[in-house]
């Protein structure tokens, strides 16, 4: 695999499927979240009410067992899962779900997990991090530190370890590989950003919503969850700041976008900043597609294209690591 450049798919028009999620998305999903604040006792009631679509099933012959252990750097909890046609030798996927920090769970996101591992042929660490308000930040990037190392102690090769994300997770992710390269610790073989949520200054998430209205996220939930999540430290510190710094090391990253969203800026960024550093990115942005489009993938097509695609740069990114 080229490791230097950013490339710019040619991908498909929006479906029908597409368009009316998006349409739904505006009308129905953005009038209440412009108005909702998450602080206080309403977080419980939407925490339930997100978990509430998470009730997708999941592929025929998929395994999930529950992990639960002590490690070096800390607690490790989540879900173990399988595909029928993963290979548990072959290496691991790391997955950090989305939720801006505050919302997502294993529920919410196990389906997305199940549908990668088909698509990878690796098994799935769908993580259960700790949430901001209750753990603002390190809490999030310690257990994602913590699950990496799990993951290199039980076998597997720093390159057969891909890290993924959206939205939040993708700010874990950031992290996560800011903090190796700090380390100078072993990377892992490949990085996947789903909408990544980068900039927790939102520093022109207005300007890109006032030119095209978001379908789903408010700028003002943005700021509010990032706030939530930076806790005493503030959305400015360097220590968050995942866009600054060094990307010579990273390892191959793909990341997929929609062009309707105001987080598009962050995804055009990275993107930016790993070219400049001569590390490998892939930018996709996808015509008419909402935040994390890939999460909707039972009702929208491009979801579905969007994961085949992800597998075919995770088989081609570690088979180039291990050969290396």
């Amino acid at each position: 695999m080229d490791q230097v450049g950013c490339a710019m798919a040619e991908l498909p028009e929006p479906s029908v499927q597409a368009r009316a999620l998006a349409r739904f998305l505006l009308t129905g999903v953005r009038p209440l979240a412009d108005r909702l604040v998450l602080g206080g006792t309403r977080l419980r009631a939407v925490r339930e009410l997100y978990d509430s679509v998470g009730f997708t099933p999941l592929p025929r012959g998929t395994r999930i067992r529950a992990v639960s252990q002590s490690h070096g750097y800390g607690e490790v909890t989540g879900l173990w899962i399988t595909a029928r046609e993963a290979d548990e030798r072959a290496g691991a996927l790391l997955y950090l779900h989305g939720g801006g920090f505050v919302l997502g769970s294993l529920r919410t996101h196990r389906h997305l997990a199940a549908a990668l591992s088909q698509a990878t042929g690796l098994p799935v660490l769908l993580l259960d991090y700790r949430r901001a308000p209750e753990h603002p930040y390190p809490a999030a990037a310690d257990d994602t530190l913590a699950a990496y190392h799990w993951l290199l102690d039980q076998g597997h090769a720093p390159g057969r370890v891909v890290v993924a994300g959206d939205s939040a997770g993708g700010h874990l992710v950031a992290g996560l590989l800011a903090e190796l390269t700090k380390a100078r610790a072993p990377m892992p073989g490949a990085a996947v950003l789903f909408s990544p949520f980068l900039d927790l200054t939102c520093a022109d998430l207005d300007a890109r919503d006032s030119a095209r209205r978001d379908p789903y996220i408010p700028p003002a939930r943005a700021r509010e969850v990032a706030a939530l999540y930076a806790g005493a430290l503030g959305v400015d510190h360097p220590r968050l700041a995942v866009l600054r710094g060094s990307k010579r090391r990273w390892p191959p990253t793909l990341v997929q976008v929609g062009d309707t969203e105001c987080l598009l800026g962050d995804a055009e960024r990275l993107a930016a900043a790993m070219v400049a550093a001569g590390a490998h990115c892939e930018l996709e942005v996808w015509p008419g597609q909402v935040h994390a489009f890939p999460v909707f993938f039972p009702i929208v097509p491009e979801g579905r294209l969007a994961i085949q695609r992800v597998g075919v740069f995770v088989r081609e990114a570690t088979a180039t690591e291990l050969a290396a």
